[in-house]
């Protein structure tokens, strides 16, 4: 007898969701987590150990192309990255959908339009319990309603940074966000953004998502099992091979990120498939795309008493703005940064960070990232080589520097900016893409391997482009989609 009747690969954003959406079928479902639950504890809203000590950062370890080491930030708990996200569910714009031309290249499309997922999204929302306010972003895609819940209240700083953005002509909106701002404050008064949920105060995988599902009694997590090798025999799955032993399942589920998903195919190569699984297209860990961002830090005499900060975004040059109209990005506040993460982050005495944080405002810059078949992932034994080529960063430093001189005009007469870096996770996606043609893609438009039909995946990889917004939203959305997909074939 199997061990399930779906076994699910990671229990992040892509395969808590999915348990959650297959939940009420009766279907009995395993989800393997390598890492445990995140217990609370003093360091965990201490941004001293946080972002100077490390004390959350997993020791794992990548290789560049080249053969050098280096920590890519990336989490192994309960819940994934999402447990220390920024909480932004933002719904990819109506236009990211077809190919577009940027500055940097032009994009493929995706094998459907927006408002095949819109549906999902929706659901998505309610599941996550977004906070937010339809009708104000210059380019928000079409709604079936608002959402459910009202918006996170910005701070009086934030206020008057959005009368400020207002008087340059710039359109600010509230931000997305899956985020209980009571119960979060209430474990103590810091941001959530790159803070691990302890306490439940984030609608991260786990509080919003895994919780539902494992109110099913035929829903199971099993945590520190660690996924070695996928086993096939021509097309079909038939097991795999993981550190608490073999284990079977009718249908098999990679949700273990665009990085680790990849790698577990092309390390599964056998016989019948020399190249690795679900790769007659040449495509798996191909296409890595990372988000280009920059943090910026908009400095004035004014003090910012702000705790959390993250509520506001920009998009007036998501759509336009570079040389001939091309796209530029999106822009949205970071969690304060607070002397203590300044510090840490940058090496300057902790006076000096103070004189600065206290005064600032802080901007997370986001541009495309378009899909290279040359940037991708490898595996070279035990070990995973990354290859990140960027692309589009000319889009990127325009956008930098449009935000700067609308904030020059808005009162902010010094500007910080700093581009994150490979060991900064921004977002990382694209590496087994969805499409309608196998020659080109690695699944079809539900996540199912072209290759093997036993076979999803459901996570990040699946994204045929990054778009400019945060891509949680549209995992949660996809997973819900295929949830429904894998209920009818099974009903």
């Amino acid at each position: 007898m199997s061990d399930a009747d779906i076994i699910i690969v990671g229990s992040g954003m892509g395969g808590a969701t999915l348990a959650a959406g297959l939940a009420a079928t009766g279907l009995r479902i395993l989800i393997l987590e390598r890492g445990e639950r995140l217990e609370d504890c003093a360091e965990a809203r201490d941004p001293a150990a946080i972002f100077g000590k490390g004390h959350f950062r997993p020791a794992e370890t990548w290789l560049t192309p080249e053969g050098a080491r280096f920590n890519p930030g990336n989490y192994a708990c309960v819940g994934g990255n999402s447990k220390f996200y920024g909480a932004v569910m933002i719904r990819y714009r109506e236009a990211d959908f077809a190919p577009i031309r940027h500055m940097g290249g032009t994009t493929p499309g995706w094998p459907f339009a927006y408002d095949t997922l819109a549906p999902w999204y929706t659901q998505a929302e309610a599941l996550y319990q977004v906070r937010g306010q339809g009708g104000i972003d210059p380019t928000e895609p079409p709604r079936a309603a608002d959402y459910l819940f009202p918006p996170v209240p910005h701070e009086p700083a934030i206020v008057d940074l959005d009368h400020r953005l207002r008087g340059v002509g710039l359109h600010p909106a509230p931000l997305p966000l899956a985020v209980d701002i009571d119960r979060w404050l209430a474990r103590a008064a810091t941001p959530w953004d790159a803070f691990p949920d302890t306490t439940g105060g984030k609608l991260d995988a786990e509080t919003a998502a895994l919780t539902l599902a494992l109110q099913h009694p035929n829903v199971r997590l099993q945590t520190g099992v660690t996924v070695h090798r996928i086993e096939a025999e021509g097309d079909r799955i038939t097991g795999l091979l993981t550190s608490a032993g073999r284990l079977t399942a009718p249908r098999i589920v990679l949700a273990a990120g665009a990085v680790h998903t990849a790698a577990l195919l092309l390390r599964s190569a056998n016989a019948d498939h020399p190249t690795g699984l679900a790769n007659r297209s040449d495509q798996v860990g191909r296409n890595f795309m990372n988000h280009n961002a920059s943090a910026l830090l908009a400095v004035s005499p004014r003090r910012n008493a702000s705790i959390y900060q993250k509520t506001l975004m920009l998009n007036d040059w998501y759509l336009t703005g570079g040389p001939k109209g091309e796209p530029l990005g999106n822009i949205q506040l970071l969690g304060r940064v607070s002397a203590p993460i300044l510090a840490a982050q940058t090496g300057l005495p902790r006076a000096l960070a103070k004189l600065i944080a206290d005064r600032a405002i802080d901007f997370y810059v986001m541009s495309e990232d378009l899909p290279d078949p040359d940037s991708r992932v490898r595996v070279r034994g035990d070990d995973i080589v990354l290859d990140w080529r960027r692309s589009n960063w000319a889009a990127h430093e325009a956008l930098v520097a449009r935000l700067k001189t609308a904030l020059r005009k808005a009162g902010f007469p010094v500007l910080l900016s700093k581009p994150f870096d490979r060991s900064t996770p921004s977002h990382q996606c694209g590496t087994a893409r969805l499409g309608a043609d196998p020659a080109t893609s690695v699944t079809d438009s539900y996540g199912r391997c072209h290759d093997h039909p036993n076979l999803w995946i459901c996570d990040a990889s699946l994204l045929p482009t990054s778009a400019a917004v945060n891509p949680s939203l549209t995992i949660a959305a996809l997973a819900l989609r295929q949830a429904d997909r894998i209920a009818q074939e099974a009903a």
